[in-house]
């Protein structure tokens, strides 16, 4: 099974964004990592690995210089291979240009399965998977909490988003969106960080992928930014009640009510 990873280099959550006079976000502007919901991705990846002993995993990331650290990390985690696309003409590609390149590299790389996180952090518009099966023409199963492959089969099970859980299959080839439900990723161990130095990375150009300059970036793009305005004032200090035994904390979080006429 030919399974390929997305991931995606982000700013830290704890970082503040800036933008360039083109209002595009500044990628080196502070500390970046590997997406959170693509670790996520690239655990179920692995754990689908170990029951097909045929699969390989790629790891595909599309960005600036920066952006091959998310990479790593995928190496470090356990894919077996990584291609980083590269292209000063790919700078403010919206979600639609970024989902034409990443089709083109899925589908020069051929797959069976795609796996991605179910949104980034910088922009959390989930749109992304279900663009690039529309591009390749398969189905894709998105948000899986859980997910499993049964003879050939692809099993999701998803929330529905009124508190129902439903159910969802196809067969291979597919995009699969992934939650952080899934399952805590674990810590790799050290050998397999040495291991990850001698794992190869490709350097893929939009010539690579035979993509118009035109049809991404800017100029290529549906959407553009035309204002950014930081968030006003801090976040008001707040009361900790929830700590301690049960029933002292029901106790406290009563007169914490009753005392602002809540109750």
């Amino acid at each position: 099974m030919r399974i390929v990873v997305l991931v995606k280099q982000v700013p830290s959550t704890d970082t503040r964004l800036a933008f360039a006079p083109d209002l595009t976000v500044i990628r080196d502007a502070g500390p970046a990592g590997l997406n959170t919901a693509d670790w996520y991705a690239v655990d179920q990846s692995l754990q689908i690995a170990g029951q097909q002993p045929d699969a390989e995993i790629t790891a595909v990331t599309m960005g600036p210089a920066g952006a091959v650290d998310a990479l790593r990390t995928a190496l470090v985690l356990g894919a077996r291979s990584a291609v980083h696309i590269r292209d000063d003409a790919l700078h403010g590609s919206d979600a639609l240009a970024t989902s034409r390149v990443l089709a083109a590299a899925v589908d020069r790389l051929g797959f069976d399965l795609v796996l991605c996180g179910s949104a980034t952090a910088d922009s959390g518009m989930s749109a992304v998977p279900a663009m690039i099966a529309e591009r390749l023409r398969v189905p894709a199963l998105c948000f899986a909490d859980r997910l499993e492959v049964r003879d050939r089969t692809v099993e999701i099970h998803r929330d529905d988003g009124c508190g129902d859980r439903r159910v969802l299959a196809a067969t291979p080839p597919l995009v699969v969106s992934v939650t952080e439900r899934c399952g805590e990723p674990p810590y790799p161990r050290f050998v397999t960080r040495h291991d990850a130095r001698d794992k190869p990375i490709q350097v893929w150009t939009l010539a690579t992928l035979g993509i118009d300059p035109a049809e991404v970036g800017l100029a290529g793009s549906a959407c553009a930014v035309r204002s950014a305005t930081p968030r006003r004032g801090r976040r008001p200090d707040c009361d900790v009640l929830a700590m301690g035994d049960p029933a002292s904390v029901a106790v406290r979080v009563a007169d914490f009510l009753a005392e602002r006429q809540f109750l």
